[in-house]
């Protein structure tokens, strides 16, 4: 299981790394898509993949003892993800009035600054 996900991951960067180096926005928006999913995959791999105990403390007890899952990557995964969310809604709709204006969505096309 360690070994798919790890290569699941590295998978998710290799590609988010080879559409962000395109010339298309749309494309470069997928790139970032893949790299955002891949990070959050990487910080739920370091939590550990195993099934665990959910860390509750009985009433009786004061400490958290035994074998507990951690439920801070998986904050911290939720927070991403909604975050990531946000921001590629927003390159979305930067990207649709981009191509409304220029009709095109290469970057070359964007770098110039002439009216011709």
């Amino acid at each position: 299981m360690q070994f798919l996900l790890a290569l699941l991951i590295g998978i998710l960067f290799g590609a988010g790394l080879f559409m962000i180096l395109r010339r298309s926005i749309v494309k470069i928006i997928l790139g970032l898509a893949l790299l955002g999913q891949g990070a959050n995959l990487l910080i739920f791999s370091m939590g550990g993949v195993e099934s665990k105990l959910p860390p509750l403390i009985d009433s009786a007890a004061t400490t958290l003892t035994g074998n507990f899952a951690d439920p801070v990557p998986q904050a911290l995964i939720l927070t991403a993800i909604v975050i990531g969310f946000g921001a590629q809604a927003f390159a979305i709709v930067l990207v649709k009035r981009v191509y409304a204006v220029l009709n095109s969505d290469d970057l070359d096309l964007l770098n110039s600054t002439d009216q011709e």
